[in-house]
């Protein structure tokens, strides 16, 4: 996975957060619950496990995604798309306007307006300007294009978050 060593900070952060702070919270809920008496029928003890099991598999998720990580850079230019850039683009077949942020993978979220730099629009649009008319290919079988109306650099922002699985 290709990150920015802003993700992986943010990473970092949520991993000690989650064993420095959620941890001893759910292990303090199992005690508890477990103490309540019968377990085959203890929905709270039940419950904390299933929470207790949900952090400890974020936390395995999130330091196997650090070990495997390769760091990225943004070096493109002000007026270029890259990384944490709001990039307002055309579609001509729609005949419509979109805008979107380019981010690394762990922070996308098309929802939100949040594509990846790795998905095929993001791989396509780094590095071009305003004005440019770029062939987005989805597949062997299809394409299409896009023109590249505005770039504004926004920087990064709270509501860009680390993207849970």
């Amino acid at each position: 996975m290709r990150l920015t060593q802003s993700d992986v900070e943010k990473i970092k952060e949520e991993i000690d957060h989650r064993k420095l702070v959620l941890r001893p919270r759910i292990l303090e809920d199992v005690k508890e619950a477990r103490a309540q008496g019968d377990l085959s029928e203890n929905f709270e003890y039940k419950a904390a496990k299933k929470e207790k099991n949900q952090n400890d598999g974020r936390i395995r998720y999130l330091e196997r995604v650090l070990k495997t990580a390769t760091i990225i850079e943004d070096h493109s230019a002000e007026d270029e798309v890259g990384l944490n850039k709001k990039v307002e683009v055309y579609f001509e077949e729609d005949d419509e306007l979109e805008t979107f942020k380019i981010v690394s993978t762990m922070r996308g979220d098309t929802v939100q307006g949040r594509i990846s730099n790795e998905s095929p629009m993001g791989k396509a649009l780094m590095g071009h300007k305003v004005g440019d008319r770029i062939e987005i290919k989805v597949n062997e079988d299809y394409s299409y294009f896009v023109e590249i109306r505005s770039i504004e650099n926004i920087g990064e922002e709270d509501t860009d978050t680390i993207r849970t699985y």
